[in-house]
């Protein structure tokens, strides 16, 4: 599936970006290249200590910004597969920064979108977030709009021969700024600030949400929205999970924040189809013939209202299963 091509990660040295170039180094030894797109050099610098593009001859490092269209024509050249994660994605930075934000994740993509088009790249795989179903703060709203933009991009990129495609989940465990991270910092303090004791929300590995970015690019026909199938969690299980017994604080929800997370909405349910381990959003004007699509994939429509939340999901973890994943995913030396 990659071997033989030359793929672009944006936002390539943060969480996800990390793991996408661990895995697909060691999956796909055959791929030409494969180039990191980000702007800051530090960390740059820091991941080419561990993937070095001195000894692996397919890494590059490119500094940019989504923002700057002529750096991304100069970045794209030659490039067949984009895997777009470049975000701004604190919420109260962003409820504090608006423009900033429209900046990187709406106008970022548009530059994006032009330039794969310009460039003759073959296959654009955008990253979303459960934030973008019903936003109700300005980073879930950009991501949105972003996500309009790529599926209606299948319309309008004329003769060129690229599809556009969207993956969205919820929290990755152990990301950065995640709450597992902050609670296993807070821990020894002996108190853990909680925002709601009825707080729930959806989980997903670094690992897991690489291989949703895998399947898009391998099976997307131009314009869905993928959805994996994740469990959730409760928020006071997962302090449980890290401090057994400790004292918890409630300090209420922040600027922008939900209760619970929701990746499909009511109003997605009449463009929804369930194709097994995923759900998929259908674009309202597909390029394509829906009758054999969903032949192809096995999938059959949601009923009408249907809507994918965290808090009415059928599956949980419980606390044992949150110490285990924290223990494979987040600190293998982390002891309740």
């Amino acid at each position: 599936m990659l071997n033989d091509k030359v793929i672009l990660v944006t936002g390539g040295t943060g969480s996800f970006g990390k793991k996408f170039v661990e895995v697909v180094l060691k999956e796909y030894p055959g791929i030409k290249k494969l180039i990191v797109f980000s702007r800051d050099e530090l960390k740059q610098f820091e991941m080419a200590q561990v993937f070095d593009p001195v000894t692996d001859k397919r890494l590059r490092y490119f500094i940019g910004d989504i923002r700057d269209k002529s750096r991304l024509y100069r970045a794209l050249d030659g490039v067949d597969i984009i895997v777009h994660a470049a975000a701004l994605k604190q919420v109260p930075a962003a409820e504090y920064n608006p423009m900033e934000c429209i900046k990187t994740n709406v106008l970022g993509a548009e530059n994006l979108i032009d330039a794969a088009i310009d460039c003759g790249v073959q296959n654009v795989v955008a990253l979303s977030t459960d934030k973008a179903a019903a936003p109700i703060n300005l980073y879930g709203a950009t991501k949105l709009c972003s996500d309009k933009l790529f599926v209606a991009a299948n319309m309008y990129k004329g003769a060129h021969n690229i599809r556009f495609s969207v993956v969205r989940y919820g929290n990755v465990m152990g990301s950065r700024g995640s709450v597992i991270p902050f609670f296993l910092a807070k821990r020894n303090a002996g108190v853990l600030p909680i925002t709601h004791n009825e707080m729930t929300r959806f989980n997903i590995s670094l690992e897991e949400g690489v291989r949703l970015v895998l399947h898009a690019i391998e099976n997307a026909w131009g314009g869905e929205i993928f959805v994996p199938k994740l469990p959730s969690y409760h928020i006071t299980d997962v302090a449980e999970a890290i401090a057994p017994g400790c004292k918890t604080e409630m300090i209420g929800i922040r600027p922008g924040e939900k209760i619970h997370e929701e990746m499909i909405t009511e109003s997605d349910s009449f463009f929804t189809v369930d194709a097994g381990k995923y759900y998929i959003i259908l674009p309202q004007n597909p390029m394509w013939n829906m009758d054999n699509y969903l032949k192809q994939l096995g999938a059959t429509h949601v009923v009408p209202g249907f809507k994918y939340n965290s808090g009415t999901n059928t599956e949980w973890l419980s606390v044992p299963e949150l110490r285990e994943l924290i223990k494979e995913h987040v600190d293998p030396n982390f002891n309740a």
